[in-house]
This record gives structure tokens, C-alpha cells and sequence, in this order.
């Protein structure tokens, strides 16, 4: 588009359904439609959810950050989320921040059962610390990241802005069109990111609200779904789409994109959390075989909710003494369970075999 690149006026929503009702989308429909159920499934026949939602939520908080060029390593982020007073980089704190950010969103709709803009703008806060709100002042402009060249120019009044977001909240909660979840899914996504409302974290914030939209649709049930690592692995392919639909109107490429995602990272969550749930039962038999003495299904748990696990972290669970905490953590080590390493004054224990699967 160039220097100048013009606003285009960005409608609001619906688009025309023949638009995106297309034969290609409906048939892509049902293939993400269907990987998802299969997800939705397997999830549940994991015991503790919350030991799932804390393993794949880190990961996401890494990848999608990293969309933003924000890039730390797992170490890192664990040590950070283990270690009082550590020293982390800012990159990792805002990985640190997102996850949080996550939490506060599922939260929310867990209590409401709906999303308003003011938690829209709660969760951003939450993922870059200042409180400065939808954007009030203009000269927003997106740019390509190598060339320097205005790609996009969002709106600019603060007031078209919150009408905007107004309207894209109205079609959040509520489908008046009865479209498929998941068509609406990329259509809102993709508004969100036209609107581009913030200062700064737009793209965390607005793939926060995919896997939120999910939840509230009944398409999966905790938050263990995330597009961040298909939109890396595609990266150029996401920006091109979003804006060749601005500049176009044409809806079928990017809707098929987005329903590829939705596929792709539900097949590789279904891997995921099989090798997870393998793991986790061969955990429990090793240690109740091996170590008998000091086994309890609780602690075996523990070190899947923390793959880098601590004292601390046991007293408060199981409700022991530091001393015998510490013999736990010593004997799933000697057996092969754990591997330790000190950070300052702390000694951590790692789940070796999860972080790997993890990393994958």
C-alpha cells in the first residue's frame, strides 16, 4: 500500500453469509469440528484438569509470544514461575504475563458466561501492565517488519474504535446468524485484529479470545487449544490473508486458514496429551514399584502440574514436613523420575520426560 497506506473503512459485522458459508469452508467445517470433538474426549479422560490446562497453557503463553517476537526459553520461563526473586529478561515476564492473562480471561467467563469489553480490556492490561485502554490518540499504523512499508492503517477515532468493539463483543457472545462457531470463529478473529484497539498487544489478546470463544461455545471445555504454534509454522501465509480479506472483502481463504489451524493444533493436542496421559501412568507405576515407601498418587501429580517441582511446592500439597518433602523429591530422583539442579539457593526438580514431551 505503501507510505500512506489509506484507512480502509472497516465494516462491522456480519459479513454476507454466502460469503462465508462457501462449499470449501463447510467441508473444512466438519473436519476441525470433528478433530475437535475427538480433543474434547481425550481431555476428559485425564484425571486432574488442572495438571493439563498448567502443562499446555505455558507452552502457548511461549509460542504466542513469539508470533510477537517476544522469545525465551522454557527453562527460563519455569524458573521464573518457581523461583522467588529471580532475575528473569522481559521477554520472559511477558511470556510470564500472558499465561496469567490466560487465567484471568477463563476465569471471567467460567464466573459470567459471557465476555463484555471491559474484560477485553482487563485482559490486555494484564498482558502488558499499564492501564492505558483502548487507543485514544492517532497514528497507529502496522508495518512490514523488514521493509518499513505501511501495510495497514486501523481506525484511528477512539469512538469508531469502541463502536466497533461494541459490535464485535455483540457477534462474540451471541451468533445472530446461527453460523457454524468455528466459521465465526475466524471471522472475529479476524475483526479483532483489523480493529486493533491497543497500544500494544493486540495479537496476544486476540488469540486469548480465540481459545475463550471456544470454551463459551462448548467446543472444548478447558483451555488447552491454542493457533499460536500452526500461525508460527505459517506465519507469513497469516498476515498475507488478513490482509489481502481487508483489502479484498473475499472471506474463503482466510476462513479455510483459520479452520486448518483449528484442525492441525487439535490433532497435535490429541498427541499431546496421549503421550501425557501414557507418561503420567507409567510415572505411577514406576514410582509405586520402585519407590513404595513414599508413593502417593497426589505427589506423582504434582510433578505433571509443576514439571519443575520444589519443596515448597510438596509441604503445601501433601501437607508434610520439609524434611520428608525433601526425601520425596530425593527418591523419585535416585529412581529416575526427577532430575535436580540448583538456581541461586534453591535446588529444582525437573519431570525430564514431560518437559520433552512439552518441547514438541
Amino acid at each position: 500500500m505503501g507510505q500512506k497506506a489509506p484507512y480502509l473503512t472497516l465494516g462491522k459485522l456480519p459479513p454476507n453469509r454466502e460469503e462465508v458459508e462457501t462449499i470449501k469452508v463447510l467441508r473444512q467445517v466438519s473436519k476441525a469440528a470433528a478433530a475437535l470433538a475427538e480433543l474434547k474426549g481425550i481431555a476428559k479422560t485425564i484425571p486432574n484438569q488442572e495438571m493439563l490446562v498448567n502443562a499446555i497453557v505455558l507452552q502457548e503463553a511461549k509460542d504466542s509470544s513469539e508470533i510477537e517476537n517476544i522469545i525465551t526459553t522454557q527453562d527460563e520461563l519455569y524458573k521464573a514461575l518457581t523461583v522467588k526473586n529471580t532475575n528473569i529478561t522481559p521477554e520472559t515476564k511477558e511470556v510470564v504475563n500472558y499465561r496469567r492473562a490466560i487465567f484471568v480471561g477463563f476465569d471471567i467467563i467460567q464466573k459470567q458466561g459471557f465476555l463484555r469489553v471491559n474484560d477485553i480490556v482487563t485482559i490486555q492490561q494484564e498482558l502488558v501492565e499499564n492501564t492505558a485502554g483502548v487507543r485514544s490518540t492517532p497514528g497507529t499504523v502496522l508495518k512490514n517488519d523488514k521493509t518499513g512499508e505501511v501495510v495497514y492503517t486501523p481506525p484511528q477515532d477512539k469512538k469508531e474504535i469502541l463502536e466497533l468493539l461494541s459490535n464485535f463483543i455483540d457477534h462474540y457472545n451471541q451468533n445472530e446468524q446461527d453460523l457454524n462457531p468455528l466459521i465465526n470463529l475466524a471471522i472475529l478473529h479476524y475483526q479483532f485484529e483489523c480493529i486493533h484497539p491497543f497500544y500494544d498487544g493486540n495479537g496476544r489478546t486476540g488469540r486469548i479470545l480465540n481459545i475463550l470463544y471456544l470454551i463459551l461455545n462448548g467446543l472444548i471445555e478447558i483451555p488447552i487449544l491454542y493457533l499460536s504454534s500452526y500461525i508460527i509454522q505459517n506465519k507469513s501465509e497469516y498476515y498475507r490473508l488478513l490482509n489481502q480479506t481487508n483489502k479484498t472483502g473475499r472471506w474463503e481463504e482466510w476462513i479455510l486458514f483459520m479452520l486448518k489451524a483449528v484442525e492441525s493444533t487439535a490433532v497435535q493436542t490429541i498427541d499431546r496429551i496421549s503421550k501425557i496421559k501414557n507418561l503420567l501412568e507409567k510415572t505411577l507405576v514406576k514410582v509405586q514399584k520402585e519407590s513404595p515407601k513414599i508413593y502417593q498418587k497426589e505427589l506423582v501429580e504434582l510433578l505433571f502440574e509443576q514439571p519443575y517441582s520444589k519443596i515448597e511446592f510438596v509441604v503445601n500439597r501433601l501437607k508434610v514436613e520439609r524434611k520428608a518433602a525433601s526425601r520425596y523429591l530425593k527418591e523419585l530422583e535416585n529412581i529416575g523420575v526427577l532430575r535436580s539442579y540448583k538456581v541461586g539457593r534453591e535446588t529444582l526438580y525437573i519431570n525430564k520426560e514431560l518437559i520433552e514431551i512439552l518441547k514438541q
